[in-house]
């Protein structure tokens, strides 16, 4: 008798009973990305959300603007500007209730800042501060994660979690293209799907994983496809459309808070500026790559738009960029005030107890900042 031939022996051929687990066509992305803005279901928008989402971007560009000038002052390590990818961060931080918890990865200082995290803690890592800069509980924001994806797994068992406690709280993970081709990538929907986690994770395909383009990371139809794989929703969204990718997110943070499980959300967008101040990125895209995607930049796209609503005039628009400037100088004078230090801190909320090596090691640096005078 062969092994297969024994009792209960797996066979590779299913019986003729089987069946798929799940519909694939209702999870289907669409075949092409998602918009809003300049087709006719615009005009049903709420004035409300155009103007706070134009003012955001606008306050978001800038704020992207002095940050990296703040790299050249030697005020910031590095920093990864979002500019041109700015209507997603804006959308993620402002489509989740207080309750909600956001994971962002270390480009999402400006999807932290629009939920409300204080601008110079948003970018006290990325000076080389202490622990992440700020308390996550405070905001509901997660530490920025630099390691590629790690943050999305932290985000489920948050999710999961807070289901199983009966509390109605939603994870909104964010990660760029690079981050879908890793583990954590994979093992966080898969759980999400598999526990109906409330969870919406928002892939920002911004063409590139530093200088690695798309085609050599996935032959997937899209990103968005990848979610028919795990049991999930896949959605595509043109991601410098801020209404809708404000929409998606909405329905997808809605879905989880009712019940239906994880949506996978694919913003097609743009990295306008370079990976960071660290990169060269003229070394592997042309600057008529560069120029053909600043024809569809997010704040020209909204702005013609409300203006055609009358939302918007000249003098709006002066204001609103009048409020970006003292938003501007007001991060550019704290963040040129230096923080007081204390190397001690190294050993401070590493345990909720010291352990036995902490407390040798604090002591011993103790010793040497005395003996230097440095204390």
């Amino acid at each position: 008798m062969t092994v297969l031939e024994q009792p209960g022996a797996y066979h590779p051929t299913p019986p003729p009973a089987w069946r798929p687990r799940t519909d694939a066509a209702p999870l289907l992305p669409d075949p092409e990305p998602y918009r809003l803005l300049g087709t006719s279901a615009a005009a049903d928008l709420a004035p409300d959300l155009l103007t706070r989402l134009h003012r955001e971007l606008v306050h978001g560009r800038r704020y992207n603007v002095q940050a990296t000038a703040l790299t050249r002052q030697g005020r910031l390590a590095v920093y990864p500007s979002s500019t041109g990818q700015e209507a997603c961060q804006v959308a993620a931080g402002l489509v989740l209730e207080e309750r909600d918890w956001l994971f962002p990865s270390y480009r999402d200082t400006l999807a932290a800042v629009v939920r409300g995290l204080d601008p110079v803690q948003a970018l006290t890592l990325l000076r080389g501060d202490w622990h992440s800069g700020y308390d996550p509980r405070e905001h509901r924001v997660a530490p920025l994660s630099t390691p590629l994806a790690t943050q999305l797994p932290h985000a489920v068992g948050l999710a999961h979690a807070a289901h199983l406690k009966g509390d109605d709280v939603v994870a909104l993970a964010l990660v760029g293209d690079g981050g879908t081709s890793e583990g954590d990538f994979h093992e966080a929907l898969n759980f999400a799907a598999v526990w109906q986690a409330p969870v919406v994770f928002l892939v920002q395909n911004n063409g590139f994983a530093i200088s690695v383009p798309l085609a050599k990371q996935t032959a997937a139809p899209s990103l968005a496809h990848k979610a028919v794989g795990y049991g999930m929703p896949g959605r595509l969204v043109d991601g410098n459309d801020a209404a809708a990718v404000h929409q998606v997110l909405g329905e997808a943070v809605r879905r989880a808070r009712g019940g239906g499980g994880p949506t996978l959300v694919e913003a097609v967008t743009y990295r306008i500026d370079a990976h960071t101040n660290a990169d060269d990125a003229t070394r592997y895209r042309s600057d008529a790559e560069v120029e053909a995607w600043r024809e569809h930049d997010p704040i020209a796209l909204l702005e013609a738009a409300i203006r055609d609503r009358g939302l918007l005039d000249d003098d709006g628009l002066r204001a609103v960029r009048d409020s970006a400037e003292r938003l501007a100088a007001d991060l550019r004078t704290r963040m040129h005030q230096d923080p007081v230090l204390d190397p001690l801190e190294l050993f401070e909320h590493v345990y909720a107890e010291k352990t036995s090596q902490l407390r040798e090691q604090a002591a011993q640096l103790r010793a040497e900042l005395d003996a230097e005078g440095e204390r």
